[in-house]
């Protein structure tokens, strides 16, 4: 079987969504700021009026911290549970994959549930992400607390 998917790039690595679970792809918008969020969330935009959290990837991946730059996308993604805006530098490409193209993430990289597979390129590696897994249990519920109290 075939997948597409929406590939991302943080500090010059490529990462990628499922095409499926990816609505949108915009420039940087205002990000409001929500005290009371987990610090995985940078804060909430309004897209056509729907209050969307602002994920901050590059928390979820221990990278560095780098300021938001009005060149940055926001990737609007659906999880079971929610919509959000995942922060990106760039957005790269649509790729599509076999499964057996892919190595399965869980031997290579145990304990990173989010990260479900790996796509090897003469160029590199691109990871591939599970939206459903990128939010720990603790995670989604601070962020309804705090997304209730708006």
């Amino acid at each position: 079987m075939v997948n597409q998917y929406l590939v991302f790039i943080l500090d010059n690595q490529r990462y990628a969504l499922h095409l499926s679970t990816v609505d949108r792809v915009v420039r940087m918008v205002h990000i409001t700021p929500v005290s009371s969020a987990p610090d995985i969330v940078l804060g909430i935009v309004n897209i056509e009026g729907r209050v969307i959290p602002a994920i901050n990837v590059r928390q979820r991946f221990n990278m560095p911290k780098r300021a938001i730059s009005l060149s940055d996308r926001l990737i609007f993604a659906r999880t079971k549970r929610r919509s959000v805006a995942l922060v990106a530098d760039a957005v790269d490409d649509v790729i599509e994959c076999s499964e057996w193209n892919m190595i399965s993430a869980e031997h290579v990289l145990p304990g990173l549930g989010h990260v479900e597979g790996i796509i090897k390129f003469e160029d590199g590696l691109i990871l591939i992400h599970n939206l459903d897994k990128f939010l720990s249990l603790e995670e989604e519920a601070s962020l309804d607390l705090a997304l209730s109290a708006i």
